[in-house]
């Protein structure tokens, strides 16, 4: 009896330390607030990015615009 308990107690040391394993590899609340406050930055930095795009698209239309006003009074016929 003795052996089996000596056993059991191997065989349950054994799932014990392969869960202890598990658990130190999870992440914790704080590993996890850091992910989503990574995941925040980086959104507000591509939203940033997106309205810049947009600005400088308005601007280079505008450009374009002018461009194809001041080649009309010259009498240059652009080529696209």
């Amino acid at each position: 009896m003795e052996k089996e308990i000596s056993e059991l107690i191997e065989y349950l040391d054994q799932k014990f330390t392969k869960i202890e394993s598990a658990l130190a590899v999870k992440a914790d609340k704080a590993d996890i607030q850091n992910l989503m406050d990574a995941i925040d930055g980086y959104a507000q930095k591509a939203d940033t990015f997106f309205q810049e795009m947009v600005m400088l698209s308005h601007k280079v239309d505008r450009h374009e615009k002018w461009i194809r006003e001041i080649a009309k009074k010259l009498g240059v016929e652009l080529e696209y």
